[in-house]
């Protein structure tokens, strides 16, 4: 790996406490690594992982397509590293100029890790991505992205949806929200006659307390223009309206994934025994070139 200029900073921490003896320090770095990696190591996966069956250029003009991936709740730790490499790998694909309109859609965000998602939202606009966003509480951002890049993250977001949220989040969108002037009305009550006061006062549009206690369908938000589409009212309180029986019939019609092709076990324990062999080829491969090669040689360590 040290031939490898890119990853030779990575791996020093564990040359230097194998030249300086020490196997309790190396012993424990090799096996936080080992554990990480080891929750990979699935013959389902390693079948999944290394084929080729399509390309994630999924804006592509020639060549347009829709891809879902899903997660297991109950393996998250296991598939959200897959999925975040598969979806860092198609941001990379999809942020380009002179493709078509898409649309990146992550519902249960924290449960994945996309690098420079700040980036993306930043940028994605002008090469005609749309980026969505779905979160439970911005609590849940914060503890698997840091508060301070969660913060970027709403606070650059341009149009925002929320349903019934409360605590921080609920603040944090009653100040987004803004405060109007509204109608406040006193009256004072003596025995002789009766005295009414109004007067208009700068209050939040939506109050914390409202956000907090909205009911199922009800939607809190506020919506980003463009100069050529100017919207006047961009923040709004809603409640959606929809026709359950029709949505029930709607779901019944529902029909299964197809089945791409039929994969037998033994396929797939063939295809991971293989890649372990192939990986073992190459470690062999590269160790002899190096040995072979003066201007590298060394590299090699021999104690």
């Amino acid at each position: 790996m040290r031939a490898d200029k890119e990853i030779e900073v990575l791996v020093n921490p564990f040359i230097n406490a194998y030249l300086n003896d020490a196997m309790d320090q190396l012993e424990g770095q090799i096996a936080s690594a080992k554990i990480t990696l080891a929750r990979l190591t699935s013959p389902q996966l390693y079948y999944i992982l290394s084929g080729n069956d399509f390309n994630l250029d999924i804006n592509n003009p020639q060549d347009p397509k829709i891809v879902t991936m899903g997660s297991n709740p109950q393996k998250i730790q296991i598939y959200g590293a897959v999925l975040s490499l598969y979806i860092n790998r198609l941001v990379k694909l999809v942020n380009q100029k002179g493709k078509v309109k898409s649309s990146l859609i992550f519902d249960e965000f924290p449960t994945i890790y996309l690098n420079n998602i700040d980036s993306l939202i930043a940028t994605a606009r002008d090469n005609l991505v749309s980026t969505t966003l779905a979160i439970q509480d911005l609590s849940q951002l914060r503890k698997d992205y840091g508060r301070e890049q969660s913060d970027v993250i709403m606070n650059i977001s341009g149009n925002v949806l929320s349903g019934q949220v409360s605590g921080d989040t609920a603040k944090q969108l009653s100040e987004r929200f803004g405060k109007i002037l509204q109608d406040r009305e006193s009256y004072s009550l003596n025995s002789s006659d009766t005295s009414i006061s109004r007067s208009k006062q700068l209050e939040s549009a939506i109050p914390a307390s409202k956000i907090s206690s909205l009911s199922s369908g009800e939607f809190v938000g506020m919506v980003a223009d463009n100069p050529q589409n100017r919207i006047k009212l961009k923040a709004f309180h809603c409640c959606i309206v929809n026709d359950h029986i029709k949505l029930k019939k709607e779901i019944k019609g529902y029909k299964g994934i197809p089945e791409v092709r039929q994969v037998a076990l033994d396929q797939v324990v063939m295809n991971f025994n293989q890649i372990k062999k192939d990986i073992e080829d190459l470690a062999f491969h590269e160790i002899q070139r190096i040995s072979d090669t003066p201007s590298l040689a060394y590299l090699l360590i021999k104690k």
